[in-house]
């Protein structure tokens, strides 16, 4: 008969391991399918749980300088049999579920750059996660993902991001932007954050958007935008296709002010546009743009509006009214 205490221990360390693994910026749909397939199990997926729990009580604690100084003196001792076998040590930690906060606190560190997403500017990602679902990554967008038994977080701190949430009733999904609240249980949704203001568009399903701290949500249908400002929130019938067009690398404008235009553009660019033509900041552009694509915006706008490119020292390019002879 199999011994439950070293069944249990082999699922901690296998959790342990697989929410490394999953941790990596590439994982392929293989790994993701062997996740699941291993989850099923439901000693597993309590094994999963209690991993993730860790993973989230470790920042509780990461300030006590009496668990910081038993995490040194833990982590410099050998490894022993375990290490031999390549078994991290932050991993082994992890396995021993009941074992002293000290060792929690050992992985805190290397947790916080596991749990978070970044693209630079121009670089789109994709991130799976461990409960099924995915988080797409816009141009210079940072995420922090954080799960506990009763509800799955993510930080938004800066960018734009499109959430297809695995349907969790007892989990809710949680996006903070800032003082905004987006919540949801199983949906599709795009969150974007400028500053202060935070826009919403609702894809599918559900999700109800509060604009700070103690104030009363609102929920939100399919097919919706809502802008969140200090003000409350303003909700819009969405044009949901060129709303989440950029998830395809393509930039819709309809009726956009050019110099919105030329800002959404630049999202995108290391070298910037630089539009110095205020007699024509609301004239409005239609088009539709590939992400990064400069060149093909730069001689549309010139030739459409009458405008000059000029080249600038930083590899800049200036767009400038055009004199009248």
């Amino acid at each position: 008969m199999t011994n439950p205490k070293v069944r249990v221990e082999t699922a901690d360390t296998e959790a342990a391991a697989w929410h490394a693994r999953l941790g990596a910026r590439n994982v392929s749909t293989g790994a993701i399918e062997d996740f699941f397939t291993w989850r099923a199990k439901p000693a597993n997926a309590e094994a999963y749980r209690r991993v993730e729990k860790i993973w989230a009580d470790t920042g509780k604690v990461a300030d006590d300088p009496e668990i910081a100084r038993a995490l040194e003196a833990a982590m410099s001792r050998k490894a022993g049999a375990a290490s031999s076998r390549g078994v991290p040590r932050t991993l082994l930690g992890l396995a021993a579920v009941g074992a002293a906060a000290a060792l929690a606190i050992g992985a805190w560190a290397w947790q916080q750059s596991r749990t978070v997403f970044v693209t630079g500017v121009g670089e789109q990602r994709l991130v799976q996660l461990a409960d099924g679902s995915s988080i797409r990554l816009d141009t210079a967008s940072r995420i922090r993902v954080r799960f506990a038994d009763d509800r799955r977080l993510v930080d938004l701190e800066r960018g734009q991001a499109l959430f297809t949430v695995a349907h969790d009733r007892d989990r809710p999904f949680i996006v903070d932007a800032g003082a905004t609240q987006v919540t949801a249980v199983g949906t599709v949704f795009d969150v974007r954050r400028d500053g202060a203001t935070v826009s919403v568009t609702l894809v599918s399903g559900a999700v109800d958007v509060a604009p700070g701290e103690g104030r009363a949500a609102q929920r939100m249908a399919a097919g919706q935008h809502a802008k969140v400002t200090s003000g409350g929130v303003a909700t819009r019938i969405a044009d949901v296709p060129a709303e989440t067009s950029w998830t395809d690398g393509r930039i819709v404008f309809r009726d956009t002010p050019l110099r919105q235009a030329v800002s959404e553009v630049n999202r995108y660019l290391t070298a910037k546009i630089e539009l110095d033509a205020t007699s024509l900041d609301a004239v409005p552009v239609n088009g539709v743009f590939r992400t990064g694509d400069r060149d093909a915006f730069v001689s549309t706008a010139s030739q459409v509006f009458d405008l000059e490119a000029s080249p600038g020292p930083d590899g800049s390019v200036r767009l400038t009214a055009r004199k009248n002879n």
